[in-house]
């Protein structure tokens, strides 16, 4: 961080510590943000039985979940069905173990066992990030939703700016620490603005593309849907940026101030 002298001058310890704040926050923002990113918890569907589910519909779920031709309501149903989770570049339900998804007989002397589940996860495909959304979910014919297709594809490049805009915040502090200047440490400031603001648009993009999309495929009534994890730490990086931002801001322009009155003095 652009931590250093400024014009031969010894930085006050208020500018010292800001900064260091400020670097601080910047590099957990990121790391929340790619753990958000990386991990399939956006959002997550919790139903009561979902191996009896499972079982009942037999192998065919499972199929038409990892089908190249799986439409947006055979998925939805597919997680509403087997206790699904929703990431940014993957989908995933929760299955037997068993291959072939053994459904024991009705009448039986010994107990049935417990059945051992596992996850299992297929990824968004490039062209399914950018593949637009229909009024009727998996009815070609229904025509466009122009407000789903643009929330799906800002919710899918919106991290990736953010993140993007926060290296190359990172990268003009390294050049301000080479150049012993405090100066660009404002660039710094207003590229964390930025990442808070591309953050903070995708946090409100995907909320509004889950109850759009809610409103079309509505939760059977023994299932339930919640925000997971990633959800969170998407939502805790965006004031982290913001708080970031503000340090960097503030402790260049006051240092400048500073140092301004200080020159306007000796030349007096």
């Amino acid at each position: 961080c652009p931590c250093v002298p400024t014009q031969g001058a010894m930085m006050d310890n208020r500018f010292a510590t800001a900064l260091v704040i400020a670097c601080v926050l910047s590099l957990i923002s990121t790391i929340y943000m790619a753990a958000s990113i990386g991990t399939d918890f956006w959002y997550e569907y919790h139903t009561q039985s979902p191996a009896e589910n499972v079982s009942e519909a037999g192998r065919s779920i499972w199929e038409e979940f990892v089908s190249k031709d799986a439409d947006e309501k055979t998925y939805t149903d597919a997680l509403f069905r087997c206790n699904g989770t929703v990431g940014l570049w993957r989908r995933c339900i929760t299955v037997p173990k068993n291959s072939h998804w053994y459904s024991p007989p009705a009448f039986s002397f010994f107990p049935p066992l417990e059945t051992d589940m596992t996850t299992n996860c297929i990824s968004f495909s490039l062209s399914d990030q950018f593949a637009e959304k229909y009024i009727e979910p998996g009815n070609h014919n229904s025509g466009t939703d122009l407000n789903r297709t643009y929330l799906w594809r800002l919710q899918f490049l919106l991290p990736f700016v953010s993140i993007g805009l926060m290296c190359f915040g990172a990268l003009i502090g390294l050049c301000a620490c080479a150049c012993r200047s405090l100066y660009p440490a404002i660039a710094t400031g207003v590229l964390h603005f930025l990442a808070g603001l591309c953050t903070l648009g995708l946090v409100g993009c995907y909320v509004a593309g889950i109850e759009l999309l809610h409103r079309k495929l509505p939760l059977p009534e023994d299932v339930k849907g919640e925000f997971g994890w990633s959800f969170c730490l998407a939502c805790v990086s965006a004031p982290l940026q913001f708080m970031a931002a503000a340090l960097f801001i503030w402790a260049a322009r006051t240092n400048r101030k500073e140092f301004t009155l200080l020159k306007a003095y000796r030349v007096a």
